[in-house]
This record gives C-alpha cells, sequence and structure tokens, in this order.
C-alpha cells in the first residue's frame, strides 16, 4: 500500500505541470496565430466550463476593435438551427461576403457543433474550402468524436481539459472580492470540489448558495446542490457495511428522502470511497464491476429502488468476502 500511495502522488504531482504546460503551449500558438495574423480554421474540444468559448472571443477582440466585431464576426450555438439550412443560409452568406473596407479574413463561431446534423456537417465542408481566402471557421465541441473526420482534418485541433484549482482560484477569489460574498475556507474548498473543473459550475455554485444562505460554508454548498455531505457518504457507508440488509436499506431510503439526494451522487462518493480504502484486489474489482454495472442501469432510466438495494447487496457480499479471507 505504500508503494501504491507513493505512485499516486507522484501522478498527481505530474498532472498538475503536465497540465500548465499544455495550457501555455496552446496559449502561446493561438497567440503567435494572431501576432501573425495567419489564424487557420480552428477546432476546440473538452469538457464545458473550460475556456472554449471566451478564448475564440477573446481572439476575435484582439484582432477587431468594437465596432467591427458585428460585421467581422458570425457566433452560432445549439440554440440556432444547426440543420443544413443553416449552413446553406446564414453561414454561406456571411462567409461568402467579402469585406471591403478592412483587409483579412472574417470569422464564423460554430459553438457545440458536435449538435450539427451528419448531412449539415457535410456541407459544411465544402463551405470551409470554398471560402477560405476571406473566412476562418471556429468549431467548438464537447465531443471530438461526433465530428466528421473530414471537419476535424481541415482544423488546427485544440483540446481543453478541466481547470486545475490554481488556475481556478484566482477568478473565483475575484468574483468573491467584488460581489462581498461570505465565505468560509472549506465553502470554497466543497465549491471548487463539486465543479470539477468546470469555471461556469463553480461560478453558478457560488452565486446560488450565497443567494439561498448568508455564508457559503461546506454544508450550505452541499446542502443547495443536493450533494451528499461526506458525513451522509459516512453514515450511508456504515449502514451498508455493519447492518443487515433491511436495516441499510430503510436507513438509506429515509436519508435520501429527508436530504432530496440523487443515487448517482451518492455512488460517486462511493466510488471514490473504494479507491480510497485498503481492500483486497479481487474483493476491489467486485465492487468496482458491481457500480458500473448500477451507473450503466440508472443511465437507462431503471428504478432508484432497485439499484440501491443492488449496491447494498454487493457491499454486503464483500463484507462477507473480507471475512472469509480473514
Amino acid at each position: 500500500m505504500p508503494e501504491l500511495c507513493s505512485s499516486q502522488t507522484r501522478q498527481s504531482r505530474l498532472q498538475v505541470p503536465l497540465q500548465k504546460l499544455k495550457n501555455a503551449y496552446r496559449g502561446f500558438t493561438i497567440q503567435r496565430f494572431i501576432n501573425e495574423d495567419r489564424l487557420p480554421h480552428l477546432l476546440f474540444y473538452g469538457p464545458p466550463g473550460t475556456g472554449k468559448t471566451s478564448t475564440i472571443l477573446a481572439c476575435a477582440k484582439r484582432l477587431y476593435k468594437d465596432k467591427e466585431l458585428n460585421s467581422m464576426v458570425l457566433e452560432l450555438n445549439a440554440s440556432d438551427d444547426r440543420g443544413i439550412d443553416s449552413v446553406r443560409g446564414p453561414i454561406l452568406n456571411f462567409a461568402s461576403t467579402r469585406t471591403i473596407f478592412k483587409k483579412g479574413f472574417k470569422i464564423v463561431i460554430l459553438d457545440e457543433a458536435d449538435a450539427m446534423t451528419q448531412d449539415a456537417q457535410n456541407a459544411l465542408r465544402r463551405v470551409i474550402e470554398k471560402f477560405t481566402e476571406n473566412t476562418r471557421f471556429c468549431l467548438i465541441c464537447n465531443y471530438l468524436s461526433k465530428i466528421i473526420p473530414a471537419l476535424q482534418s481541415r482544423c488546427t485541433r485544440f483540446r481543453f481539459g478541466p481547470l486545475t484549482t490554481e488556475q481556478m482560484i484566482p477568478r473565483l477569489e475575484f468574483v468573491i472580492q467584488e460581489e462581498k460574498v461570505n465565505i468560509s475556507p472549506d465553502g470554497l474548498k466543497a465549491v471548487l470540489t463539486l465543479s470539477n473543473g468546470d469555471m461556469r459550475r463553480s461560478l453558478n455554485i457560488l452565486q446560488s448558495t450565497n443567494m439561498a444562505y448568508d455564508k457559503v460554508t461546506e454544508d450550505t454548498v452541499y446542502t443547495c446542490t443536493g450533494h451528499p455531505l461526506k458525513s451522509d457518504i459516512a453514515n450511508i457507508l456504515d449502514w451498508m457495511l455493519n447492518k443487515d440488509f433491511t436495516t441499510a436499506y430503510r436507513n438509506i431510503i429515509e436519508l435520501k428522502t429527508l436530504k432530496g439526494l440523487a443515487l448517482h451522487d451518492i455512488l460517486t462518493e462511493v466510488h471514490t470511497f473504494v479507491h480510497r480504502v485498503d481492500l483486497p484486489p479481487s474483493i476491489r474489482i467486485h465492487l468496482l464491476i458491481k457500480m458500473a454495472d448500477i451507473e450503466y442501469r440508472l443511465a437507462s432510466g431503471t428504478s432508484e429502488k432497485i439499484q440501491l438495494s443492488s449496491l447494498i447487496a454487493a457491499f454486503q457480499v464483500a463484507r462477507d468476502m473480507v471475512v472469509a479471507e480473514a
């Protein structure tokens, strides 16, 4: 176990500098594109709230003056029509018109491009090729696999990973100071933990908790988001491992009803627990397989009560396996 811990520690130490290096490289590359006025077609992909749209809008503001933005930048998102008619209509019209009073190119920003239909993406291929001389396209998506390979090959790709704590804290502290939010250190830590590297989500959690409570603390953050507290997870684990099936099931149902907890959130926290505790490999594998099956069935829309029964049963079987091995 000490070897495993030291390996995990080394890995976590390497991940943060590596992410910073990737972010610095990405920023340097895009900055150089702008400085040399040689911006290619771009494809930004990665999880939500990591700065994809903000990056291309910042690029547009560097390239054009405020009064030029409306005429030089076309931004479309998932709330707009994303079918083939959109490509043949506003996108084609915007890309085909040349700038008279300004040299350079215009920018078409297609946010959430993975929501575009296959026909629309196929039609966009030809538009990109035909109007490359005076128009640059920036596709933004969460899932790269939903963009057809022909579009991927026409763009320079940049992956935006989840933000690190060091990247999020300065902005959160700025917002806290400007909005005069009454927040405790554990409250800030809870906001960062629940956001999972999503800056937009962290600001939403901070805002909603501040509006609902006088002070943003760990308890108020978890209560506002409906996420189970660490003490709740400790109780759930204690019941599953130390009580009989009927008692554990009844206690967890009462807790879920009282606090409005979702089984998916409980499952996420329990999964973290399984990785932290020193369990025999066979038992850990057994639990992980069972929890993966439960999460899959929950995503398919099955009954939470039935899946809760399955979760309790998995832990009680694991308990019996530990006793048998001892």
